[in-house]
């Protein structure tokens, strides 16, 4: 059996070095002649402190934990951390939110409503599943946001992220994208659930790949990190609660165990948040253009 596929991935591999695929050639790939990668493309990255790579740590929904428990063990380790928001729960904990703002923490604009699709049964009932919706209500939403974020908190957002990484409106053959709506308005966009980094060299900051650590081990998230290094990856890490629960929540002693690691020099990491870190690519990218 195991000489069998042994074979067959020798043949397979022969066949494709042998064949190589001629773009203009196949019906499948016949735009691919429109995007053009020279093989030098990736050039390398360099970030501050000559560090590998670029990490970012972020937290979703202004979940009460994020300010009982997240913010303290952050301030404690001097880590600064972006917060995508939404005023009614920011409101609950208003005077803790304006201090994080004091600490030197992001906050960035996460939609009013927390719109995401309609197959959550709450969000369509209300009317606010992103198929029963539309661009300009969006818009909106973003501003009634970010209105807030400046009438609380005193600062301007200029990050964005895609409640539960959905960045449509509209069902079908009217679905709509939201991306080019984000890139207006934002310097950032950042989307969840993701299985990759950033290539810094490329990333489309109205797409900023990011991937969870939610419900995950310390060895889990090492792995996970370890695996996104290449090219210099920026990786954006992203959560919802702090503390105990469930598979929406950062473990308080594995966040601090991460935190530990990502700021042991000799492991190559430079830890910032991700307006920060965009903004030193953006500057990096415009000097090599």
């Amino acid at each position: 059996m195991k000489l069998n596929l042994l074979c067959s991935a020798l043949f397979l591999s022969s066949v494709f070095i042998t064949n190589p695929v001629n773009a203009k050639e196949t019906t499948g790939l016949a735009h691919a002649k429109k995007v053009s990668v020279s093989a030098d493309a990736y050039q390398g990255f360099i970030y501050p402190n000559q560090a590998q790579n670029a990490i970012s740590l972020s937290f979703d929904d202004a979940r009460f934990s994020q300010i009982d428990v997240g913010l303290p063990l952050l301030n404690k380790l001097g880590v600064k951390a972006t917060f995508y928001v939404v005023p009614n729960a920011v409101e609950e904990r208003l005077s803790g939110w304006q201090q994080a703002v004091k600490s030197g923490h992001e906050i960035a604009n996460h939609t009013a409503n927390h719109v995401c699709s309609g197959n959550f049964e709450w969000l369509r009932q209300k009317g606010l599943g992103l198929e029963q919706l539309d661009l300009a209500w969006l818009a909106e939403d973003m501003a009634i946001g970010n209105r807030y974020i400046e009438d609380k908190l005193g600062v301007t957002a200029t990050g964005f992220a895609y409640p539960c990484g959905h960045t449509f409106v509209g069902q079908g053959t009217q679905t709509q994208s939201y991306v080019p709506l984000v890139a207006q308005k934002f310097t950032v966009g950042r989307t969840w659930n993701d299985e990759t980094g950033n290539n810094p060299n490329y990333v489309d900051m109205a797409q900023v790949a990011a991937v969870r650590m939610d419900g995950m081990s310390f060895e889990q998230l090492k792995e996970q990190i370890e695996f996104m290094r290449v090219n210099n990856s920026w990786i954006v890490l992203a959560g919802h609660e702090v503390g105990k629960g469930d598979w929406y929540t950062v473990d308080a002693k594995v966040l601090e165990q991460l935190i530990g690691y990502l700021n042991d020099p000799k492991n190559g990491f430079w830890l910032d948040t991700v307006a920060n870190v965009a903004d030193y690519i953006e500057q990096k990218r415009k000097l090599t253009q």
